[in-house]
């Protein structure tokens, strides 16, 4: 396990993670989400992510992992995004923060993963909606399909593209821990946002999207 992952994995264990919903709690000025994190294997969809996202695979093509470089903006254009990219730590009671809640919102990279291109889960958050604004950056993220392009750009120039193999949305109540944030021994990339039915606070559910690095030689 890299120190990043290993440092993103424990993060994600102890503290509430917060996955971008914009909905009434983030409107009264709270900004953050109250999903508790669990690890994974708390729910079958768990078992199946982690399973799905640990497992050896035959190199086919060899994958050469990218050198630390933060990424300064996201392209996914299936679902029509082009956003920058800021940087996110962690808020003052533990939990993960995202991007402010604003009219033109924006994603944020969890800078406690590695980033789009290491080795290891590269964790990117955003809105579904904003507020009155409206519609956040991932508002359709959930349409994603397995094949669908990712491209981050990074702040040394390289622009490493990540192709989806999962979309799934699970209760908050369940988050996948172990399969977002455990270690991987390839560069991946995952997407979350909130989704499903609406409560009293925001969203019930969120939306994950898993995606590996694209082989660039052959």
């Amino acid at each position: 396990m890299t120190p990043l992952s290993r440092r993103a994995f424990a993060t994600a264990v102890t503290a509430s993670l917060l996955a971008g919903c914009g909905g009434r709690q983030a409107d009264r000025g709270a900004g953050r989400g109250t999903a508790a994190a669990r690890p994974a294997g708390t729910d079958p969809a768990a078992t199946r992510l982690a399973g799905t996202t640990a497992s050896p695979r035959p190199a086919a093509k060899s994958v050469h992992p990218l050198g630390r470089s933060v990424p300064v903006r996201l392209r996914v254009p299936a679902i029509g995004v082009d956003t920058p990219v800021m940087s996110l730590g962690l808020a003052a009671d533990g939990s993960v923060q995202v991007p402010p809640i604003e009219a033109h919102d924006r994603a944020g990279w969890y800078r406690n993963s590695p980033t789009p291109g290491q080795t290891g889960p590269s964790v990117i958050l955003a809105h579904v909606t904003v507020g009155a604004y409206g519609d956040g950056v991932f508002r359709h993220l959930a349409r994603l399909r397995p094949g669908d392009r990712i491209t981050a750009g990074l702040a040394d120039g390289a622009a490493p593209e990540f192709s989806v193999t999962d979309v799934t949305t699970v209760a908050k109540s369940a988050f996948p821990t172990g399969a977002v944030y455990g270690d991987v021994d390839r560069p991946e990339l995952r997407l979350i946002t909130c989704g499903g039915p609406r409560s009293g606070t925001g969203y019930l559910d969120n939306v994950i999207v898993f995606a590996e690095l694209v082989p660039t030689g052959p």
